[in-house]
């Protein structure tokens, strides 16, 4: 929906962008601005800064940017209307709708207020008679009533069509109930329910808004778990179950588990720090959204092939984030002379919270358990599967940058070997070297190429004409520093940009100077996409001098009816001046921006 000016204004002024994103990102001043790691990538080495004065973020890392909003909408996952309503709840700023919310933002609502109703539904089913089956199931896996309250679990009772009879009767539509995945339509165009005769879990997102729902047969049928499919207010990817609950913990770690009812079990246990992914390894996505709680993680999933999988992949995506990471490897359980593997659910019941406790204080960070899980292959007894150790083990110990940390395990590597420090040290350190040269070939051939290095991040919105498309920036930036240095200059169309993403930005700039408003990155972020914001926000990181703005101004504009008019004759330039614009635009007009 479009929000009036002159409330995005009053929005943006009572939301300073430092103080939003200092509650989600531990942020320190330096140069002028604030920078701390970034919330969107895994990065050890802040790239992310924050600029009080002109009211914006931009990552140099990974390139994203844009005003309070944009950083709202990706930090919590929202639309735009949306999150400009979760920022005015912030400061208590009433929003004015005028009933012109698009079909999206309303399905959005719709769909969410249906799963908090199924939620209920099902909850209340399992307090009745027809919850009984699913009751006596809670009561077999020894899950108290108090915590299956605090969940908010339910009863699915057998029967095709209990939901949709009364959710319909609510005034829910059949096609609401589709979209939320609530319901089926079979080959014949009938709806059924999509979960029948199971144990309802269900899934609240941090805001506390019931998003999906999880479930698990309390028979021998399959499948034995079933999740909410992706819909319009449900990503697996974007969800942990659990964190609404975790994110309230004293404790100072968060505990990753591979199922729902393991994170039921810790929970009942004391371990309320315990969460678990949706049927799905670890995501970019879902490491983003636990390190607004947490810097430290310990992974504890189940100790089968899968498991110890999922744990590899896991360690490899905080490789290089500045989470502290543990793995808690459960041990086998001895049954009738066999070791068979358990899962958090059962070490809890068998050996009980204490012994999960002293595990948890003994548990590995991650690279001993990736050396352990690489000795674990090999005969260190044989001097073949030795030497292949030292390779393989090399290999991973030469990725750790901090070199006390690869010297002790460099160490350790070589006793487990039977092989001298010497020896492993040398193979890691030329393994490191080979590394670190590799990283400079690539670095060299980014700056050797400076056309690349100018050209946007998303491909859809690469320039076509690159000595165009730098004045057209440099426009972009004088028109955000002074306004009035246009005052006087014959009026340049946004017809007249090479790039369509340009012209947009200047076109909406153009028509705050028309209006006599103020250029605002909060009414912006309602016009361009996150990737237009963010190349837009990149764009204003560049030097321009207010010095000899009038100059370049004349320059820029000169520029581009140049290229304008060549365009229009089929012309091409010539590439040696083009090499020299491309140079002469990646050094500036000097001075920074002001």
């Amino acid at each position: 929906m479009a929000f009036p000016q002159s409330f995005l204004d009053e929005l943006a002024a009572r939301n300073d962008i430092l103080d939003v994103v200092g509650s989600y990102v531990s942020l320190q001043p330096k140069g002028g601005s604030y920078w701390g790691c970034c919330p969107f990538h895994n990065e050890k080495t802040p790239s992310f800064h924050v600029l009080q004065d002109k009211q914006y973020y931009h990552c140099f890392g990974c390139k994203k940017g844009g005003g309070v909003i944009n950083f709202i909408m990706d930090i919590e996952n929202l639309s735009y209307p949306d999150a400009v309503r979760f920022l005015a709840k912030r400061v208590n700023l009433p929003v004015p709708e005028d009933g012109e919310s698009n079909g999206e933002d309303r399905l959005r609502k719709r769909l969410l207020d249906l799963n908090r109703d199924a939620a209920r539904f099902y909850y209340d089913t399992l307090q009745k008679p027809e919850g009984a089956a699913v009751q006596a199931y809670l009561n077999r896996r020894q899950i108290r009533r108090g915590i299956a309250v605090r969940f908010g679990m339910g009863a699915a009772q057998e029967g095709w069509d209990h939901l949709l009879r009364a959710m319909t009767a609510k005034g829910y539509t059949k096609q609401e109930l589709l979209k939320a995945g609530l319901i089926v339509q079979n080959k014949s165009g009938g709806f059924y329910d999509k979960f029948r005769n199971r144990l309802i879990l269900p899934v609240v997102d941090v805001r506390g808004d019931v998003v999906g729902f999880g479930s698990r047969v309390i028979d021998k049928s399959e499948p034995k778990y079933m999740n909410t499919s992706e819909t319009p207010v449900y990503s697996k990817r974007r969800v942990l179950y659990g964190l609404n609950l975790a994110k309230k913990t004293k404790r100072p770690n968060i505990i990753l588990c591979e199922g729902n009812l393991d994170v039921v079990t810790l929970h009942q246990a004391g371990f309320d720090n315990a969460v678990a992914s949706m049927g799905t390894a670890l995501t970019v996505e879902q490491t983003r959204l636990l390190s607004r709680y947490t810097k430290e993680l310990i992974l504890c999933y189940d100790n089968d092939s899968a498991g110890q999988l999922a744990t590899q992949r896991a360690l490899e995506i905080l490789k290089n984030s500045e989470f502290t990471v543990r793995v808690l490897q459960l041990p086998r359980r001895l049954v009738d002379g066999s070791y068979i593997k358990q899962d958090a659910d059962d070490f809890i019941k068998f050996q009980g919270p204490e012994a999960f406790e002293r595990l948890l204080s003994g548990s590995e960070n991650g690279i001993e358990f990736r050396m352990s899980q690489v000795a674990a292959k090999y005969d260190l007894k044989n001097d073949a599967d030795r030497i292949a150790y030292a390779a393989e083990i090399s290999q991973i110990l030469s990725t750790l940058d901090n070199a006390v940390e690869r010297e002790i395990y460099t160490v350790r590597a070589a006793e487990a070997a039977g092989l001298t420090p010497d020896a492993m040290r040398n193979e890691v350190t030329r393994n490191y070297k080979k590394n670190k040269r590799r990283e400079q070939r690539e670095q060299t051939r980014r700056e050797m190429n400076p056309s690349a290095t100018l050209q946007p991040l998303a491909r859809d919105l690469r320039y076509t004409n690159l000595r165009s498309a730098l004045a057209e920036e440099g426009v972009l930036r004088l028109m955000m520093l002074d306004d009035d240095l246009f005052d006087g200059i014959p009026s340049l169309h946004p017809e007249e940009f090479s790039s369509p993403v340009l012209g947009k930005i200047y076109k909406l700039l153009l028509n705050d100077r028309k209006l006599g408003q103020n250029h605002s990155l909060a009414a912006l972020s309602g016009e361009l996409t996150p990737e237009e914001m963010s190349h837009f926000t990149a764009i204003l990181q560049k030097p321009e001098s207010v010095s000899c703005a009038r100059q370049a101004l004349d320059d820029y504009v000169r520029i581009i009816r140049e290229e304008s008019a060549r365009r229009s004759g089929s012309q091409e330039m010539d590439p040696l001046l083009a090499a020299k614009e491309k140079y002469k635009f990646k050094k500036g007009y000097g001075g920074k921006n002001s």
